[in-house]
């Protein structure tokens, strides 16, 4: 009999043709997915070139998606495009999303059915772990591991040690995903689950949907996690009905699975989270941070830029205008929530607010572009990061909170809750 395995390690034992696997056990899988980006990308390109093959494994199971500097800012990042548009016509890459079809690579690829449940995925971008949402195994390589995949489409793992966090209770009015995994973050900090799989259950994680869902693996990372996974469930599937380009197979950790920790969490203890520079474990209630003044606001990435929550932003601003000292800048994470966005009526509410609505890009999460700080600016934002320079000058800041406290914040031109818009911004 197999030993009792969690998710993570059925799913590796799976795709290295074993029957059991164990944590620190070096293992060759095979891969279902090879991504990487317009920054990544050409790196892996040129090492691809080193290999000596002519050809990729598999030109379906590789995917190629400019979006960090997309639209094109500048000539150099115009090149870093060519050469994956050059390269993905060259192999016939199915999953080449060029300007105009493409969205950021996270919120793209589930929404297009190409990720599913009991895969194995790595990406040259660190937020991968994303794909857990679907029940599978997903993680961040560097550009030469993503070139070996793409040549070989296998790749070896240390198998990692999986941590449980078990959420449950009723979230209180106004906390979502985004404070959950903020709440996490700064409870275990950056490197609280280095090279560990962190598995989120638990009945709150049940009542969620699947962009909250994606909103907690996307940043497994910022924990040090080496992936993030939530098992499949009715939400998993309908989610997946229609949508997966092929069949998936669904994994669940053994009762007897043995954990390096576990955490148990009391859904209602988490409050309105934002997590301060220079780190996402760098938390603060949102109520002991209304003396923060802001001059930007980004809704939007790979974190928070799907369609509920643009919805769950465009309910907070409806009716209000941004402060006139701040710019607000709304960037759906594809062209289908850009579409969803003006077909509903949620475009209108952000213009008519003040706000600046983006085709979809990465753009300023990274210090990219279309809303980059200068010096001693501070920024909201629902992304994923706020190191030092992260989104600009050095000397600038990023505040990091979820969808309605980016919306509410915008308004009052300082941190804030939306409740606060209805006491006319007094604190």
């Amino acid at each position: 009999m197999p030993r009792p395995m969690t998710i993570t390690e059925k799913i590796l034992a799976a795709h290295a043709g074993l029957d059991e696997v164990a944590p620190g056990q070096l293992i060759e899988c095979d891969l279902d997915l090879v991504l990487a980006n317009d920054v990544t990308a050409p790196i892996a390109i040129k090492e691809f070139a080193k290999i000596g093959v002519e050809r990729v494994w598999d030109p379906a199971k590789i995917a190629l998606v400019p979006d960090h500097y997309t639209p094109n800012k500048d000539i150099k990042s115009a090149e870093q495009a060519k050469m994956m548009r050059v390269f993905a016509r060259a192999q016939e890459i199915t999953h080449y999303y060029e300007v105009g079809c493409m969205g950021v690579e996270h919120a793209l690829l589930p929404e297009q059915g190409v990720v599913g449940a009991g895969d194995v995925i790595i990406g040259a971008d660190s937020h991968t772990c994303t794909y857990g949402a679907l029940g599978a195994f997903a993680t961040g390589v560097g550009s030469t591991d993503a070139a070996v995949g793409m040549a070989t489409g296998r790749a070896w793992f240390k198998v990692p040690e999986s941590i449980k966090f078990s959420i449950t209770g009723q979230l209180k009015p106004g906390v979502g995903a985004k404070d959950i995994i903020l709440h996490i973050i700064g409870m275990i900090g950056v490197d609280g689950a280095l090279y560990q799989a962190m598995e989120f259950t638990g009945d709150t994680i049940e009542r969620l949907d699947m962009a909250g869902r994606m909103t907690i693996c996307n940043m497994a990372i910022e924990a040090g996690g080496k992936s993030g996974i939530i098992a499949v469930d009715d939400t998993t599937r309908a989610y997946m009905e229609g949508r997966s380009e092929r069949p998936w197979t669904e994994y669940f950790s053994d009762a007897s699975a043995v954990y390096a920790r576990t955490y148990e969490i009391d859904a209602a203890t988490i409050v309105p989270t934002v997590a301060f520079p220079h780190l996402p474990s760098n938390t603060r209630p949102v109520s002991e941070a209304r003396d923060v003044k802001i001059d930007q606001v980004v809704i939007g990435s790979c974190t928070n830029g799907r369609y509920e929550d643009m919805a769950e932003a465009a309910a907070v601003i409806k009716g209000h205008t941004v402060h006139p000292d701040v710019r607000l800048i709304v960037i759906p994470a594809t062209q289908q929530v850009f579409r969803d966005m003006m077909h509903n009526g949620l475009t209108d509410i952000f213009m008519d607010a003040g706000a600046a609505v983006s085709t979809p890009t990465c753009g300023p999460c990274l210090g990219g572009h279309m809303g980059i700080l200068a010096a001693g600016e501070r920024a909201l934002a629902t992304t994923n990061r706020n190191f030092v320079g992260r989104m600009g000058d050095p000397t600038s800041e990023v505040y990091l909170a979820g969808p309605a406290v980016a919306a509410a914040s915008a308004v009052l031109g300082r941190i804030g809750l939306p409740e606060d818009l209805e006491e006319g911004g007094q604190s």
